[in-house]
């Protein structure tokens, strides 16, 4: 199974308006481990950011004077997320972009036709009702250090939500492991978790002995006709 956990910075909230996005970043994961596989791009909007824009995620109009636009990106995007499932925070407002910038360069193809879309602020509403459920809050919810992000960027904002949709769905953060994930013990480290090596003893498997096979089935005798566990 491929996902694209994604993220994007604006020049404002609304595309009616006349915004763009002007940062997309893109997180690969397969079969719920990242791959490495990231797909991040500035974008050249054509017209200035609104300052409390900028004030969100520090990306200014100098800097992006020598970007592409997103008409010159668009083919690798729709190639690198065509046929995944993209999970986003607040999904509305990222397809809404992405849609509107599709429609300006004529391009027929629309987030929806290209991918399953999950969106995780609404999985967030229904787990935790009547509770903060932004980026941030569900971070501390979560125990997910993202101290290091003083303000919003797509790609930072794409890794900090693959970690936190790992742990809503349940899974413990199943990262790439290369080289720099091996500590000097041999053991398997990635963000601190420590793994068993691969090539550990194997567990020593105990069976029953007569006695205790003896005890076992007495007490489900005990429990009466109803016992599930003699009917099979």
């Amino acid at each position: 199974m491929r996902q694209i956990i994604l993220d994007t910075e604006t020049t404002g909230l609304e595309p009616k308006q006349g915004h763009k996005i002007i940062e997309i970043g893109c997180v690969e994961m397969v079969d719920r481990r990242l791959t490495g596989n990231n797909f991040h791009q500035y974008l050249q909007p054509e017209r200035d950011i609104d300052a409390a824009a900028i004030e969100v995620h520090g990306i200014t109009n100098e800097f992006l004077v020598d970007k592409p636009k997103f008409k010159d990106v668009a083919s690798d995007f729709i190639d690198y997320v065509s046929g995944a499932e993209l999970i986003i925070h607040n999904a509305p407002f990222d397809v809404g972009f992405l849609d509107h910038e599709l429609l300006l360069i004529k391009n027929p193809a629309r987030v929806d036709t290209l991918c399953a879309v999950t969106d995780t602020l609404v999985m967030a509403k229904k787990m935790h009702p009547g509770q903060r459920n932004s980026l941030d809050a569900l971070c501390k919810r979560y125990d997910i250090d993202n101290s290091h992000r003083e303000l919003h960027g797509a790609l930072l904002d794409a890794e900090i939500l693959a970690d936190v949709y790992l742990l809503m769905t349940g899974g413990q953060a199943a990262l790439v492991l290369d080289s720099s994930s091996v500590d000097e013990s041999g053991e398997l480290s990635v963000d601190g978790i420590r793994r068993l090596p691969a090539n550990r003893p194997q567990l020593k498997v105990v069976s029953a002995g007569k006695l205790e096979l003896k005890a076992h089935n007495l007490q489900l005798e005990s429990m009466g006709e109803g016992c599930v566990w003699l009917k099979n």
